[in-house]
C-alpha cells in the first residue's frame, strides 16, 4: 500500500484508507465492494465500494483464489465524541443523554456488537444497551472550534 493509503487496482488508484499508509494489506474483490484485510490474521481492516466492472477484474494480472472471507474484528471500536451544551451526545445513530453536568466534554465510547461503553473523566463508565446496527464511520467527532479573533 502506497504511504497515502492508496492502491492501484486494474489501472485505477484506490484509496483504502490513509490510516493503512504503508501497512500490507490483501484485497478480496467482491461483486459490490473492495475488502482490505491483514493477510496474516485475516481480520478485516476497511471496506470501498468495487469502482472495477468485470471486464477490469478479469484483466489484473496476479490474481488467486479467493480464501475464506475475512472476518471483522471482535474488540469494541473506540471513538470520541463531544456532547452538546445538554450533555448528549450521538454515536452510531443512537442519542445517549448524560446530563448537563457533562456538557461540552469530550468522552471516548467503546461501540460494541450490543453495547455502548461511556468512558466518564471520573473514571467511571455508562454502559448502554445498543439499539442500531449503524457501523461506527466515524473515529472523532465535533472537534472543538476556536474562532479567530482579527
Amino acid at each position: 500500500m502506497a504511504n497515502a493509503g492508496t492502491v492501484s487496482l486494474g489501472n485505477k488508484v484506490i484509496l483504502a484508507a490513509w490510516i493503512l499508509a504503508g501497512r500490507r494489506v490483501s484485497i478480496r474483490i467482491e461483486p459490490e465492494l473492495l475488502l482490505f484485510f491483514d493477510p496474516d490474521t485475516r481480520e478485516l481492516l476497511r471496506t470501498r465500494p468495487n469502482p472495477l466492472g468485470p471486464d477490469a477484474i478479469r484483466r489484473i494480472r496476479g490474481l488467486r483464489k479467493a480464501g475464506p472471507p475475512p472476518r471483522p474484528s471482535l474488540e469494541p471500536i473506540r471513538v470520541q465524541r463531544r456532547t452538546d451544551g445538554s450533555g448528549t451526545l450521538a454515536v452510531v445513530g443512537q442519542q445517549i443523554a448524560l446530563g448537563r453536568e457533562h456538557r461540552l466534554q469530550t468522552l471516548a465510547i467503546l461501540v460494541s456488537e450490543t453495547t455502548l461503553t461511556v468512558q466518564m473523566p471520573d473514571g467511571g463508565t455508562k454502559v448502554v444497551r445498543r439499539t442500531t446496527t449503524q457501523p461506527a464511520r466515524v473515529i472523532k467527532n465535533r472537534r472543538p472550534r476556536i474562532a479567530s479573533t482579527s
